[in-house]
């Protein structure tokens, strides 16, 4: 049982995620956030906390973006992408109820004072950015790290918001090696 009510965009996510468990949720609706979404949000947090869990695309990255301006402190989970699609679809719907249970556990909670542990150059020295197979580098270390993907900026940006470790860092590059 999570003690947090989990945010996601739409009735068939809702669908997905009581399939793996038991949990209060909340839906966005989408990004048009009928009347009152957001003030439920609000008043979410500040009862017993948020987990943001929204499909892994343009709209639910834009989605998790406007929650979390507006609601400091929020945790998030994040669905590989190859375990939300289904036949050209992208959604936290098409999720098993093992993947979905797998992100909820690697939930991070975002820090509001701003850190600046990892740098650019961290992520050009690992292969990160800058080469051929740096996007699929990044999506592996976003699996392994529970941050999801992103492109090389919103990844930096993942990995010092997040409370990354270095240590975790370190040992997540050293599980996807140079083999990839």
């Amino acid at each position: 049982m999570i003690k947090e009510i989990i945010v996601v965009e739409g009735r068939d996510d809702v669908t997905a995620v009581k399939r793996a468990l038991d949990a209060e949720l909340i839906t966005t609706g989408g990004f048009g956030f009928p009347k009152g979404v957001m003030e439920r949000i609000k008043s979410a947090q500040e009862r017993r906390g948020v987990i943001i869990f929204t499909d892994p695309d343009f709209a639910g990255e834009k989605i998790r973006k406007k929650i979390a301006a507006e609601v400091p402190g929020c945790k998030h989970a994040f669905l590989p992408r190859e375990e939300a699609k289904k036949d050209g679809d992208i959604g936290i719907e098409n999720a098993t109820p093992k993947s979905i249970i797998a992100a909820l556990n690697k939930v991070r909670t975002e820090s509001i004072e701003k850190r600046s542990e990892f740098k650019q150059v961290d992520l050009i020295r690992n292969g990160l950015i800058g080469n051929e197979d740096a996007s699929t580098r990044r999506d592996e270390l976003g699996k392994i790290l529970g941050i999801g993907y992103g492109n090389a900026k919103q990844f930096l940006n993942r990995l010092n918001n997040y409370g990354v470790t270095r240590e975790e860092f370190l040992q997540a590059l050293k599980s996807i090696g140079n083999n990839l």
